[in-house]
């Protein structure tokens, strides 16, 4: 049976093989990226398209309002915090036809 500080060492030892294997897997995997991009000639928005921006639909798209009070106009879409005048009330009266 092993002693404790044994365990700890070999644990150590193991610890750095798989740090090793992992820095070689990794050196490697980046080789055979960088030669498909430089093959195939692909840029940063080739392979990230959608980085550093939203999607148009998300940017661009409004959700349309749902509920309108009667009293004053004001509509919400049902999304978010619901403002005071229809907060506890039955929304079916609110809805937009």
């Amino acid at each position: 049976m092993s002693s404790l500080k044994d365990l700890l060492q070999q644990r150590e030892q193991l610890n750095a093989q798989i740090e090793q294997a992992r820095q070689s897997e990794l050196s490697e995997a980046l080789a055979k990226v960088h030669a498909v991009i430089q093959e195939y000639g692909l840029t940063q928005q080739d392979i990230f398209p959608s980085s550093g921006r939203r999607s148009s639909r998300a940017a661009g798209s409004k959700v349309p309002p749902k509920y309108r009070d009667p009293a004053t106009g004001a509509t919400w879409t049902g999304r978010g915090k619901p403002p005071k005048w229809i907060e506890g009330k039955d929304r079916s009266a609110y809805l937009i036809a």
